[in-house]
């Protein structure tokens, strides 16, 4: 039903994402499109976590194709993490604009960011020294470094070329 969803939001918009709609592109009955999301904000919020989950997966995957050196493996996580958090034209900014004002937002926000930190932490453990937990409080502070290079892009105060640097930069001086 999630994809049927993604579906719709591409053709049609977030505004059409209906329970009822859904229920109609996915084949089933409504009932049972009610009875699994409970509401449209348990269908956004279950999108939103499918979708997030599906780009950490698919970076993690990239970068377990071919072993990279350090230097690559910065690169790669910096222009990743940038132009994915700085896109604002992509399904997952466009589930949680329609999202806004949603109670639950901001929770399921936090998760998210949370699996972006252990993603960071997974990825950048080869090249770096700390316990667990300090690896965590790094990997934190970058993750929150990136989120606002991306807003500085989308609000039109940086270039994406000099975001991706300075992010590149910023973990490569924060790994020891």
């Amino acid at each position: 039903m999630l994809g049927a969803a993604l579906e719709v939001i591409r053709a049609d918009g977030a505004d059409r994402l209906t329970l009822g709609h859904l229920a109609t592109c996915a084949g089933v009955s409504k009932p049972v499109v009610y009875d699994h999301f409970g509401s449209r904000s348990g269908l956004l919020i279950e999108l939103y976590r499918w979708i997030d989950t599906e780009r950490i997966d698919t970076f993690r995957l990239a970068m377990a194709a071919a072993p990279k050196d350090r230097e690559e493996t910065i690169a790669c996580l910096a222009d990743a993490y940038i132009r994915c958090a700085a896109d604002l034209t992509g399904e997952f900014h466009i589930v949680g604009a329609a999202l806004a004002g949603s109670s639950e937002k901001a929770e399921v926000y936090d998760e998210l960011l949370g699996h972006s930190v252990a993603m960071f932490v997974s990825v950048l453990r080869p090249f770096c020294d700390l316990s667990g937990s300090a690896a965590t409080r790094l990997c934190t502070g970058l993750v929150g470094a990136g989120e606002a290079l991306s807003a500085a892009i989308v609000r039109g105060k940086m270039a994406e070329g000099d975001a991706i640097g300075t992010f590149r930069d910023m973990i490569d001086s924060s790994l020891t």
